[in-house]
């Protein structure tokens, strides 16, 4: 069942609160926004679409201003680490340090939101987790929002693990490209078929960004047209 949230009052608004910047959301067309709202009502929400359509900006946004009001525990997130195209190979140093070049553009996204030094003591309190998707098993998020970026390239394995981590009071977002995986042809189209057999349930939403969605550049539309032809 849909999580139904008791106040009346917008989840996301404004409370000031120490190493936040005061930067909002602002969705700037109508799946952006039929996003906010799936993510603020729904336990399980999948995201498809072309890159530049804001899937992550829009499901980073949310979370850190949950995070922010004390609607939520924690944020974490995760990425599948696979290359796109050639390894970047070995990393040296700690469990963070190896997944964090994967995690870039969440990092980009949530410093929209949240001050360095601030984000950087909520990292080591393990407010904002980094859990590397392949480490996921035997876990369970509560009161906790779970952003997975790039599903499409996760296998159908680690997807079913990951969306069976969900506990009380938690949100899970799966955001990704259907069009785009870097997994080898034989391993594509897990996202999809999450997407296809899950998408009904109750308390999962379902959220499909077009051609039309991209607010990036305008340039990005022709060049997935001429790319994806």
């Amino acid at each position: 069942m849909s999580r139904r949230r008791n106040s009346h009052r917008d989840p996301l608004e404004h409370n000031p609160a120490s190493g936040f910047k005061p930067n909002k959301l602002v969705t700037r067309n109508d799946n952006q926004l039929k996003l906010r709202e799936a993510l603020l009502s729904k336990d399980i929400i999948l995201c498809t679409g072309p890159p530049g359509t804001g899937k992550t900006h829009v499901a980073t946004a949310v979370g850190v201003q949950l995070l922010k009001n004390e609607k939520i525990d924690k944020l974490a997130i995760t990425r599948p680490t696979v290359d796109t195209g050639s390894s970047i190979g070995f990393l040296p140093g700690s469990m963070l340090e190896k997944v964090s070049p994967y995690l870039r553009p969440l990092f980009d996204e949530i410093s929209y939101y949240i001050n360095t030094k601030h984000l950087n003591t909520l990292i080591e309190n393990e407010v904002v987790e980094i859990v590397p998707l392949c480490m996921m098993r035997g876990r369970t998020f509560v009161n906790t929002y779970v952003i997975l970026d790039e599903a499409q390239n996760a296998t159908f394995d680690e997807l079913k693990m990951f969306l069976t981590r969900i506990g009380p009071g938690s949100t899970l977002v799966l955001t990704g490209d259907l069009l785009q995986s870097d997994l080898p042809k034989c391993l594509q189209g897990a996202f999809q078929n999450c997407v296809n057999k899950i998408s009904d349930i109750d308390g999962v939403g379902l959220v499909r960004f077009g051609r039309s969605d991209i607010v990036r550049h305008k340039i990005i539309a022709d060049i997935e047209d001429r790319l994806n032809g």
